[in-house]
């Protein structure tokens, strides 16, 4: 029987979604607050999910992808995502409070103006939070499901048959490419590349 061993640190990503520049800004301020400083966040990029969102977050979605520069132990997926949940909740309560209003100064009043998808990046996968149940999601806890979005083969990010159209995009692929090489770079230097016999470790490219 193989000895178990715990998992290197990930690189934290979340996807801020919203039709609102504030409700993003507010998100990532919340995001670096909890990790950390940021390695990197990408441009909007547009967002429309077949229109799935559009009754409960109004047009014109944007998403910004995040990744936070400090490695975490990826066993607090579950935590980030209920956390992440909680931080929706608190800001749309807030807008129906009056407390943020949209550029214009109006009140925003959509259901669910912020959407916020958190998950990991390690060597080998993008994997991502979610509480909707799927053949190919693995229970976590309280209600917290994890998908491997994406997964890094011969030397390349590839999507799966259950890869939501977004994640996909050129885009997306470089920004989990920076995150994978800042995180290599960190195991490398910091010494917490998992130890492996000679065979199974992957080349530093």
């Amino acid at each position: 029987m193989a000895d178990a061993r715990d998992p290197e640190p990930v690189i934290v990503v979340t996807a801020v979604i919203s039709r609102y520049p504030l409700a993003r800004d507010w998100a990532i301020d919340r995001l670096r607050g909890r990790f950390g400083a940021l390695l990197c966040q990408s441009d909007p990029l547009p967002f429309t999910a077949s229109g799935y969102y559009t009754a409960a977050m109004g047009p014109e979605l944007e998403k910004v992808l995040v990744a936070c520069r400090q490695p975490a132990d990826p066993a607090g997926l579950a935590d980030w995502k209920v956390e992440t949940n909680r931080w929706e909740s608190e800001f749309a309560a807030a807008c129906r409070a009056g407390t943020y209003r949209d550029s214009r100064g109006a009140p925003i009043t959509v259901p669910r103006p912020l959407n916020l998808d958190c998950g990991y990046v390690t060597q080998a996968k993008l994997v991502l939070a979610t509480t909707k149940d799927r053949d190919h999601r693995i229970y976590l806890r309280e209600g917290i499901f994890a998908e491997v979005t994406l997964s890094y083969t011969r030397k390349r990010w590839v999507d799966h048959r259950w890869t939501y159209p977004d994640y996909r995009d050129e885009a997306v692929l470089r920004f989990a490419e920076r995150c994978r090489r800042h995180l290599r770079e960190q195991l490398m230097h910091s010494g917490q590349w998992r130890a492996q016999p000679q065979a199974d470790v992957p080349p530093l490219d």
